[in-house]
């Protein structure tokens, strides 16, 4: 028996995945054009610390789908990187500071202040998601693949290393550094 109109009226369900794709792409546009067209110095903090303090788990989920050359891909990258860096910053530290003699222009755009303690890591990863409000959005993208290269390079050079991990946080470079250029040229939507 095949199901009529009558039965898929009575089903009552979750949200269309499309509209909430399309509303977590539009957050992501309002984040990141909306933050540097508001002229607000406060709008830098609160998207600083939009994650922590106003639910974003949801939007971020879906945003973790999106594809990297998108500003949700790129905002997931950037809050997976900040939240990782708080979750871990004395392994994190540890790897930067084994990367950043072997990736010594990655090290300069990074912007890391020496030496490049766990604290040192924090407040560099807050003023990149800071930069979302304040500066050009490439730059912040160009400057966080910066960072994840110099820590790639260190976990790779590191005695416990563990290749897939390497690969991972190399992979999230990648895909900033190529997000920044599409920044540039005025392509990333």
């Amino acid at each position: 028996m095949t199901p009529g109109a009558g039965f898929f009226a009575e089903i009552v369900g979750g949200v269309d995945p499309a509209l909430v794709t399309e509303a977590a792409d539009r957050a992501a546009v309002l984040l990141v054009r909306g933050a540097r067209a508001s002229g607000d110095s406060a709008v830098a903090e609160r998207l600083l610390r939009l994650a922590e303090t106003e639910g974003i788990e949801t939007i971020a989920e879906v945003w973790s789908g999106a594809p990297a050359d998108s500003l949700a891909g790129c905002l997931w990258r950037l809050y997976l990187l900040r939240s990782w860096v708080h979750a871990e910053p004395v392994a994190v530290a540890r790897e930067y500071d084994a990367g950043r003699v072997r990736a010594q222009v990655a090290r300069v755009v990074a912007g890391v202040a020496d030496p490049p303690g766990p604290e040192q890591l924090k407040t560099m990863v807050d003023e990149v998601l800071r930069g979302i409000a304040t500066s050009d959005f490439a730059d912040v993208l160009l400057r966080a693949a910066a960072f994840a290269r110099v820590v790639a390079t260190g976990r790779a050079h590191l005695p416990e290393c563990d290749e897939a991990a390497v690969r991972r946080v190399l992979v999230m470079a990648e895909q900033l550094e190529s997000a920044g250029h599409l920044e540039l040229a005025h392509r990333l939507q």
